[in-house]
């Protein structure tokens, strides 16, 4: 517990750090696997964890459905998914890989539940990046598929809530173009944007002693620079921060939801 599985320094120094080969690979394996049956990079690791393992189809099968069918919207995965099979010596059929610890998988238990659930990765941010399998376009695709269904819960946020803990980039990135894409898409079909919903961000910093809930700072207040702070309270609603230790604050929510 609290302790690193590699020394980051020493192992970039050799050039190994990161280079995991069962973390990569059961990822692919993942996610070009949920992809066949169209899932994107949550579900698909999800599915995978509660199933353990997935079913993969073989060469043949694959090499046929690419030649009779190469203007079919899955085929470039296929394509990926081909030479994978092929480069990593991966096996078609049943390929089981045992989850102990799924009781405590979010994802896991997401997908057993039908609850979206979405990965929004950044090229070249992860250490699978590092391994041969790395294709930026299965992790690309899984996670176009994931923006769009994350799109779909944005829609009905009418007078619901948004929590954001400890994200202090991506999170509210990937919010605010939603929320614009969803609005985009209502007010072509002459509806209203999305209205009524209230924003509470958590994290460590102290929110640059600005008070949120009376809107951004101007740009000469240091918390103007604030990106989890700002993006959130440009989103409409009312956005309210609480400094907070992530950790102790998801327990507690925890807690309190558990009475």
């Amino acid at each position: 517990f609290g302790a690193s599985t590699e020394s980051v320094e020493m192992n970039v120094a050799t050039g190994t750090f990161g280079a995991w080969h069962e973390t990569a690979s059961n990822i692919h394996l993942a996610i070009m696997a949920g992809g066949l049956d169209g899932l994107g990079y949550g579900r698909a690791l999800g599915r995978f964890i509660a199933q353990d393992g997935a079913s993969l189809p073989t060469v043949e099968e694959l090499t046929q459905s690419i030649r009779t069918q190469p203007q079919h919207p899955l085929t470039s995965l296929r394509a990926d998914l081909l030479g994978a099979l092929v480069r990593q010596h991966w096996h078609s059929g049943r390929v089981q890989v045992d989850h102990r610890w799924k009781h405590a998988s979010i994802l896991c238990h997401a997908w057993r539940h039908n609850v979206p659930v979405t990965v929004h990765p950044g090229i070249g941010y992860d250490i699978i990046s590092n391994h041969p399998v790395f294709s930026g376009s299965a992790i690309g695709r899984a996670a176009e598929w994931d923006f769009k269904l994350f799109g779909g819960s944005v829609e009905n946020l009418d007078d619901g809530v948004v929590l954001s803990v400890g994200s202090a980039i991506m999170g509210p990135q990937v919010f605010e173009k939603s929320e614009s894409c969803v609005n985009n898409l209502r007010l072509q079909a002459g509806r209203k944007p999305i209205a009524g919903h209230s924003i509470f961000v958590v994290d460590l910093q102290d929110g640059g002693g600005w008070d949120w809930t009376k809107g951004e700072p101007p740009k000469t207040n240091p918390a103007y620079y604030l990106r989890f702070c700002k993006s959130f309270s440009r989103m409409g609603g009312m956005m309210r921060y609480l400094q907070c230790d992530n950790l102790a604050f998801i327990h507690n929510l925890f807690h309190e939801l558990a009475q």
